[in-house]
């Protein structure tokens, strides 16, 4: 019978291709990352790695062996979601890494309507760039992330679309976009712009809804970087350029001195996803959110 924490160990030193990287990721000496391969090789009946040289790479078992024990490993621990939803009375602690426009207009309100159903929880929020808030998650430090794009390339993390929020194109309120219904694409070349930085889910969505519609964001007259989407609104409605928000920032802005212009041809959308490690433990209260996140319609 397969054992789940061999599994766990043997999908990280599948993806470190190192087991002394693997021993760290995991908190465990190289040692015992090794044991848990020799006899994870022992159950299967063949070797799930081999060495040429200094070089360690994955056997054609492994290569089988590695996508069913990702499947394996992500239903054990849906199981104990669903199970850990059951408790009622929960007590622990809840730490989250969050995104920048996530973390101050969507998770308290998630954490408010979480907590009041579950009082004797303790919950900690970690508002960081997208690239730390995975990074936090990667690390241990916190349960869970809340990104505003995912990444496709780490299979050790489970990505789960939360909400879906509409990017605007906003300028000052005395523009001569703002008199308008819309503009053609080709015109935002000839704009100032005010945008996030190039690792911002905000500008990630940006630029490849532009791709779309035949517009290279990197020809844009970019005269200012800004680390946040409410700095970006405030610098619009001083005149200094326009830029793109998501909806959630407008509305929670003063927003009598901006205005919203329309792209023709263009729908721009913001998917915010919750985020977890797919070889972290869940214990009860980290289910209970989890499923809480899952179910909810915000």
């Amino acid at each position: 019978m397969l054992d789940l924490n061999q599994l766990k160990v043997f999908i990280t030193a599948a993806e470190c291709l190192n087991f002394s990287q693997a021993a760290r990721l995991l908190h465990m000496s190289q040692p015992s990352v090794t044991q848990n391969i020799r006899q994870l090789e022992a159950t299967i009946g063949k070797p799930l790695f081999e060495r040429i040289g200094k070089k360690l790479l994955i056997s054609d078992a492994g290569s089988a062996l590695l996508p069913m024990a990702r499947q394996l490993v992500a239903l054990s621990m849906r199981t104990e979601a669903v199970l850990g939803a059951e408790v009622i009375d929960l007590a622990g602690e809840l730490e989250i890494g969050c995104s920048t426009s996530p973390g101050k207009y969507v998770l308290p309100i998630v954490l408010a309507d979480f907590m009041k159903r579950y009082p004797k929880v303790k919950a900690s929020c970690h508002v960081a760039p997208r690239e730390y808030a995975l990074e936090m998650l990667r690390a241990g430090k916190v349960h869970f992330a809340f990104s505003s794009s995912y990444d496709d390339f780490d299979h050790n993390l489970e990505f789960q679309k939360f909400i879906v929020d509409p990017v605007y194109l906003i300028v000052p309120s005395d523009h001569l976009w703002a008199q308008r219904k819309e503009i053609h694409p080709a015109e935002l070349i000839s704009e100032k712009f005010i945008m996030r930085e190039e690792t911002a889910g905000t500008y990630k969505v940006v630029r490849n809804a532009l791709i779309s519609a035949g517009i290279n964001i990197y020809d844009f007259k970019t005269i200012l970087t800004l680390g946040n989407s409410e700095a970006i609104a405030i610098a619009v409605s001083l005149g200094l350029g326009v830029g793109f928000v998501a909806r959630k920032v407008y509305e929670n802005m003063e927003n009598s001195r901006l205005a919203v212009v329309n792209i023709q041809g263009l729908d721009i959308k913001q998917e915010i996803y919750i985020c977890k490690h797919r070889l972290q433990h869940c214990g009860a209260v980290q289910s209970a959110f989890w499923n809480f996140i899952l179910a909810s319609e915000f």
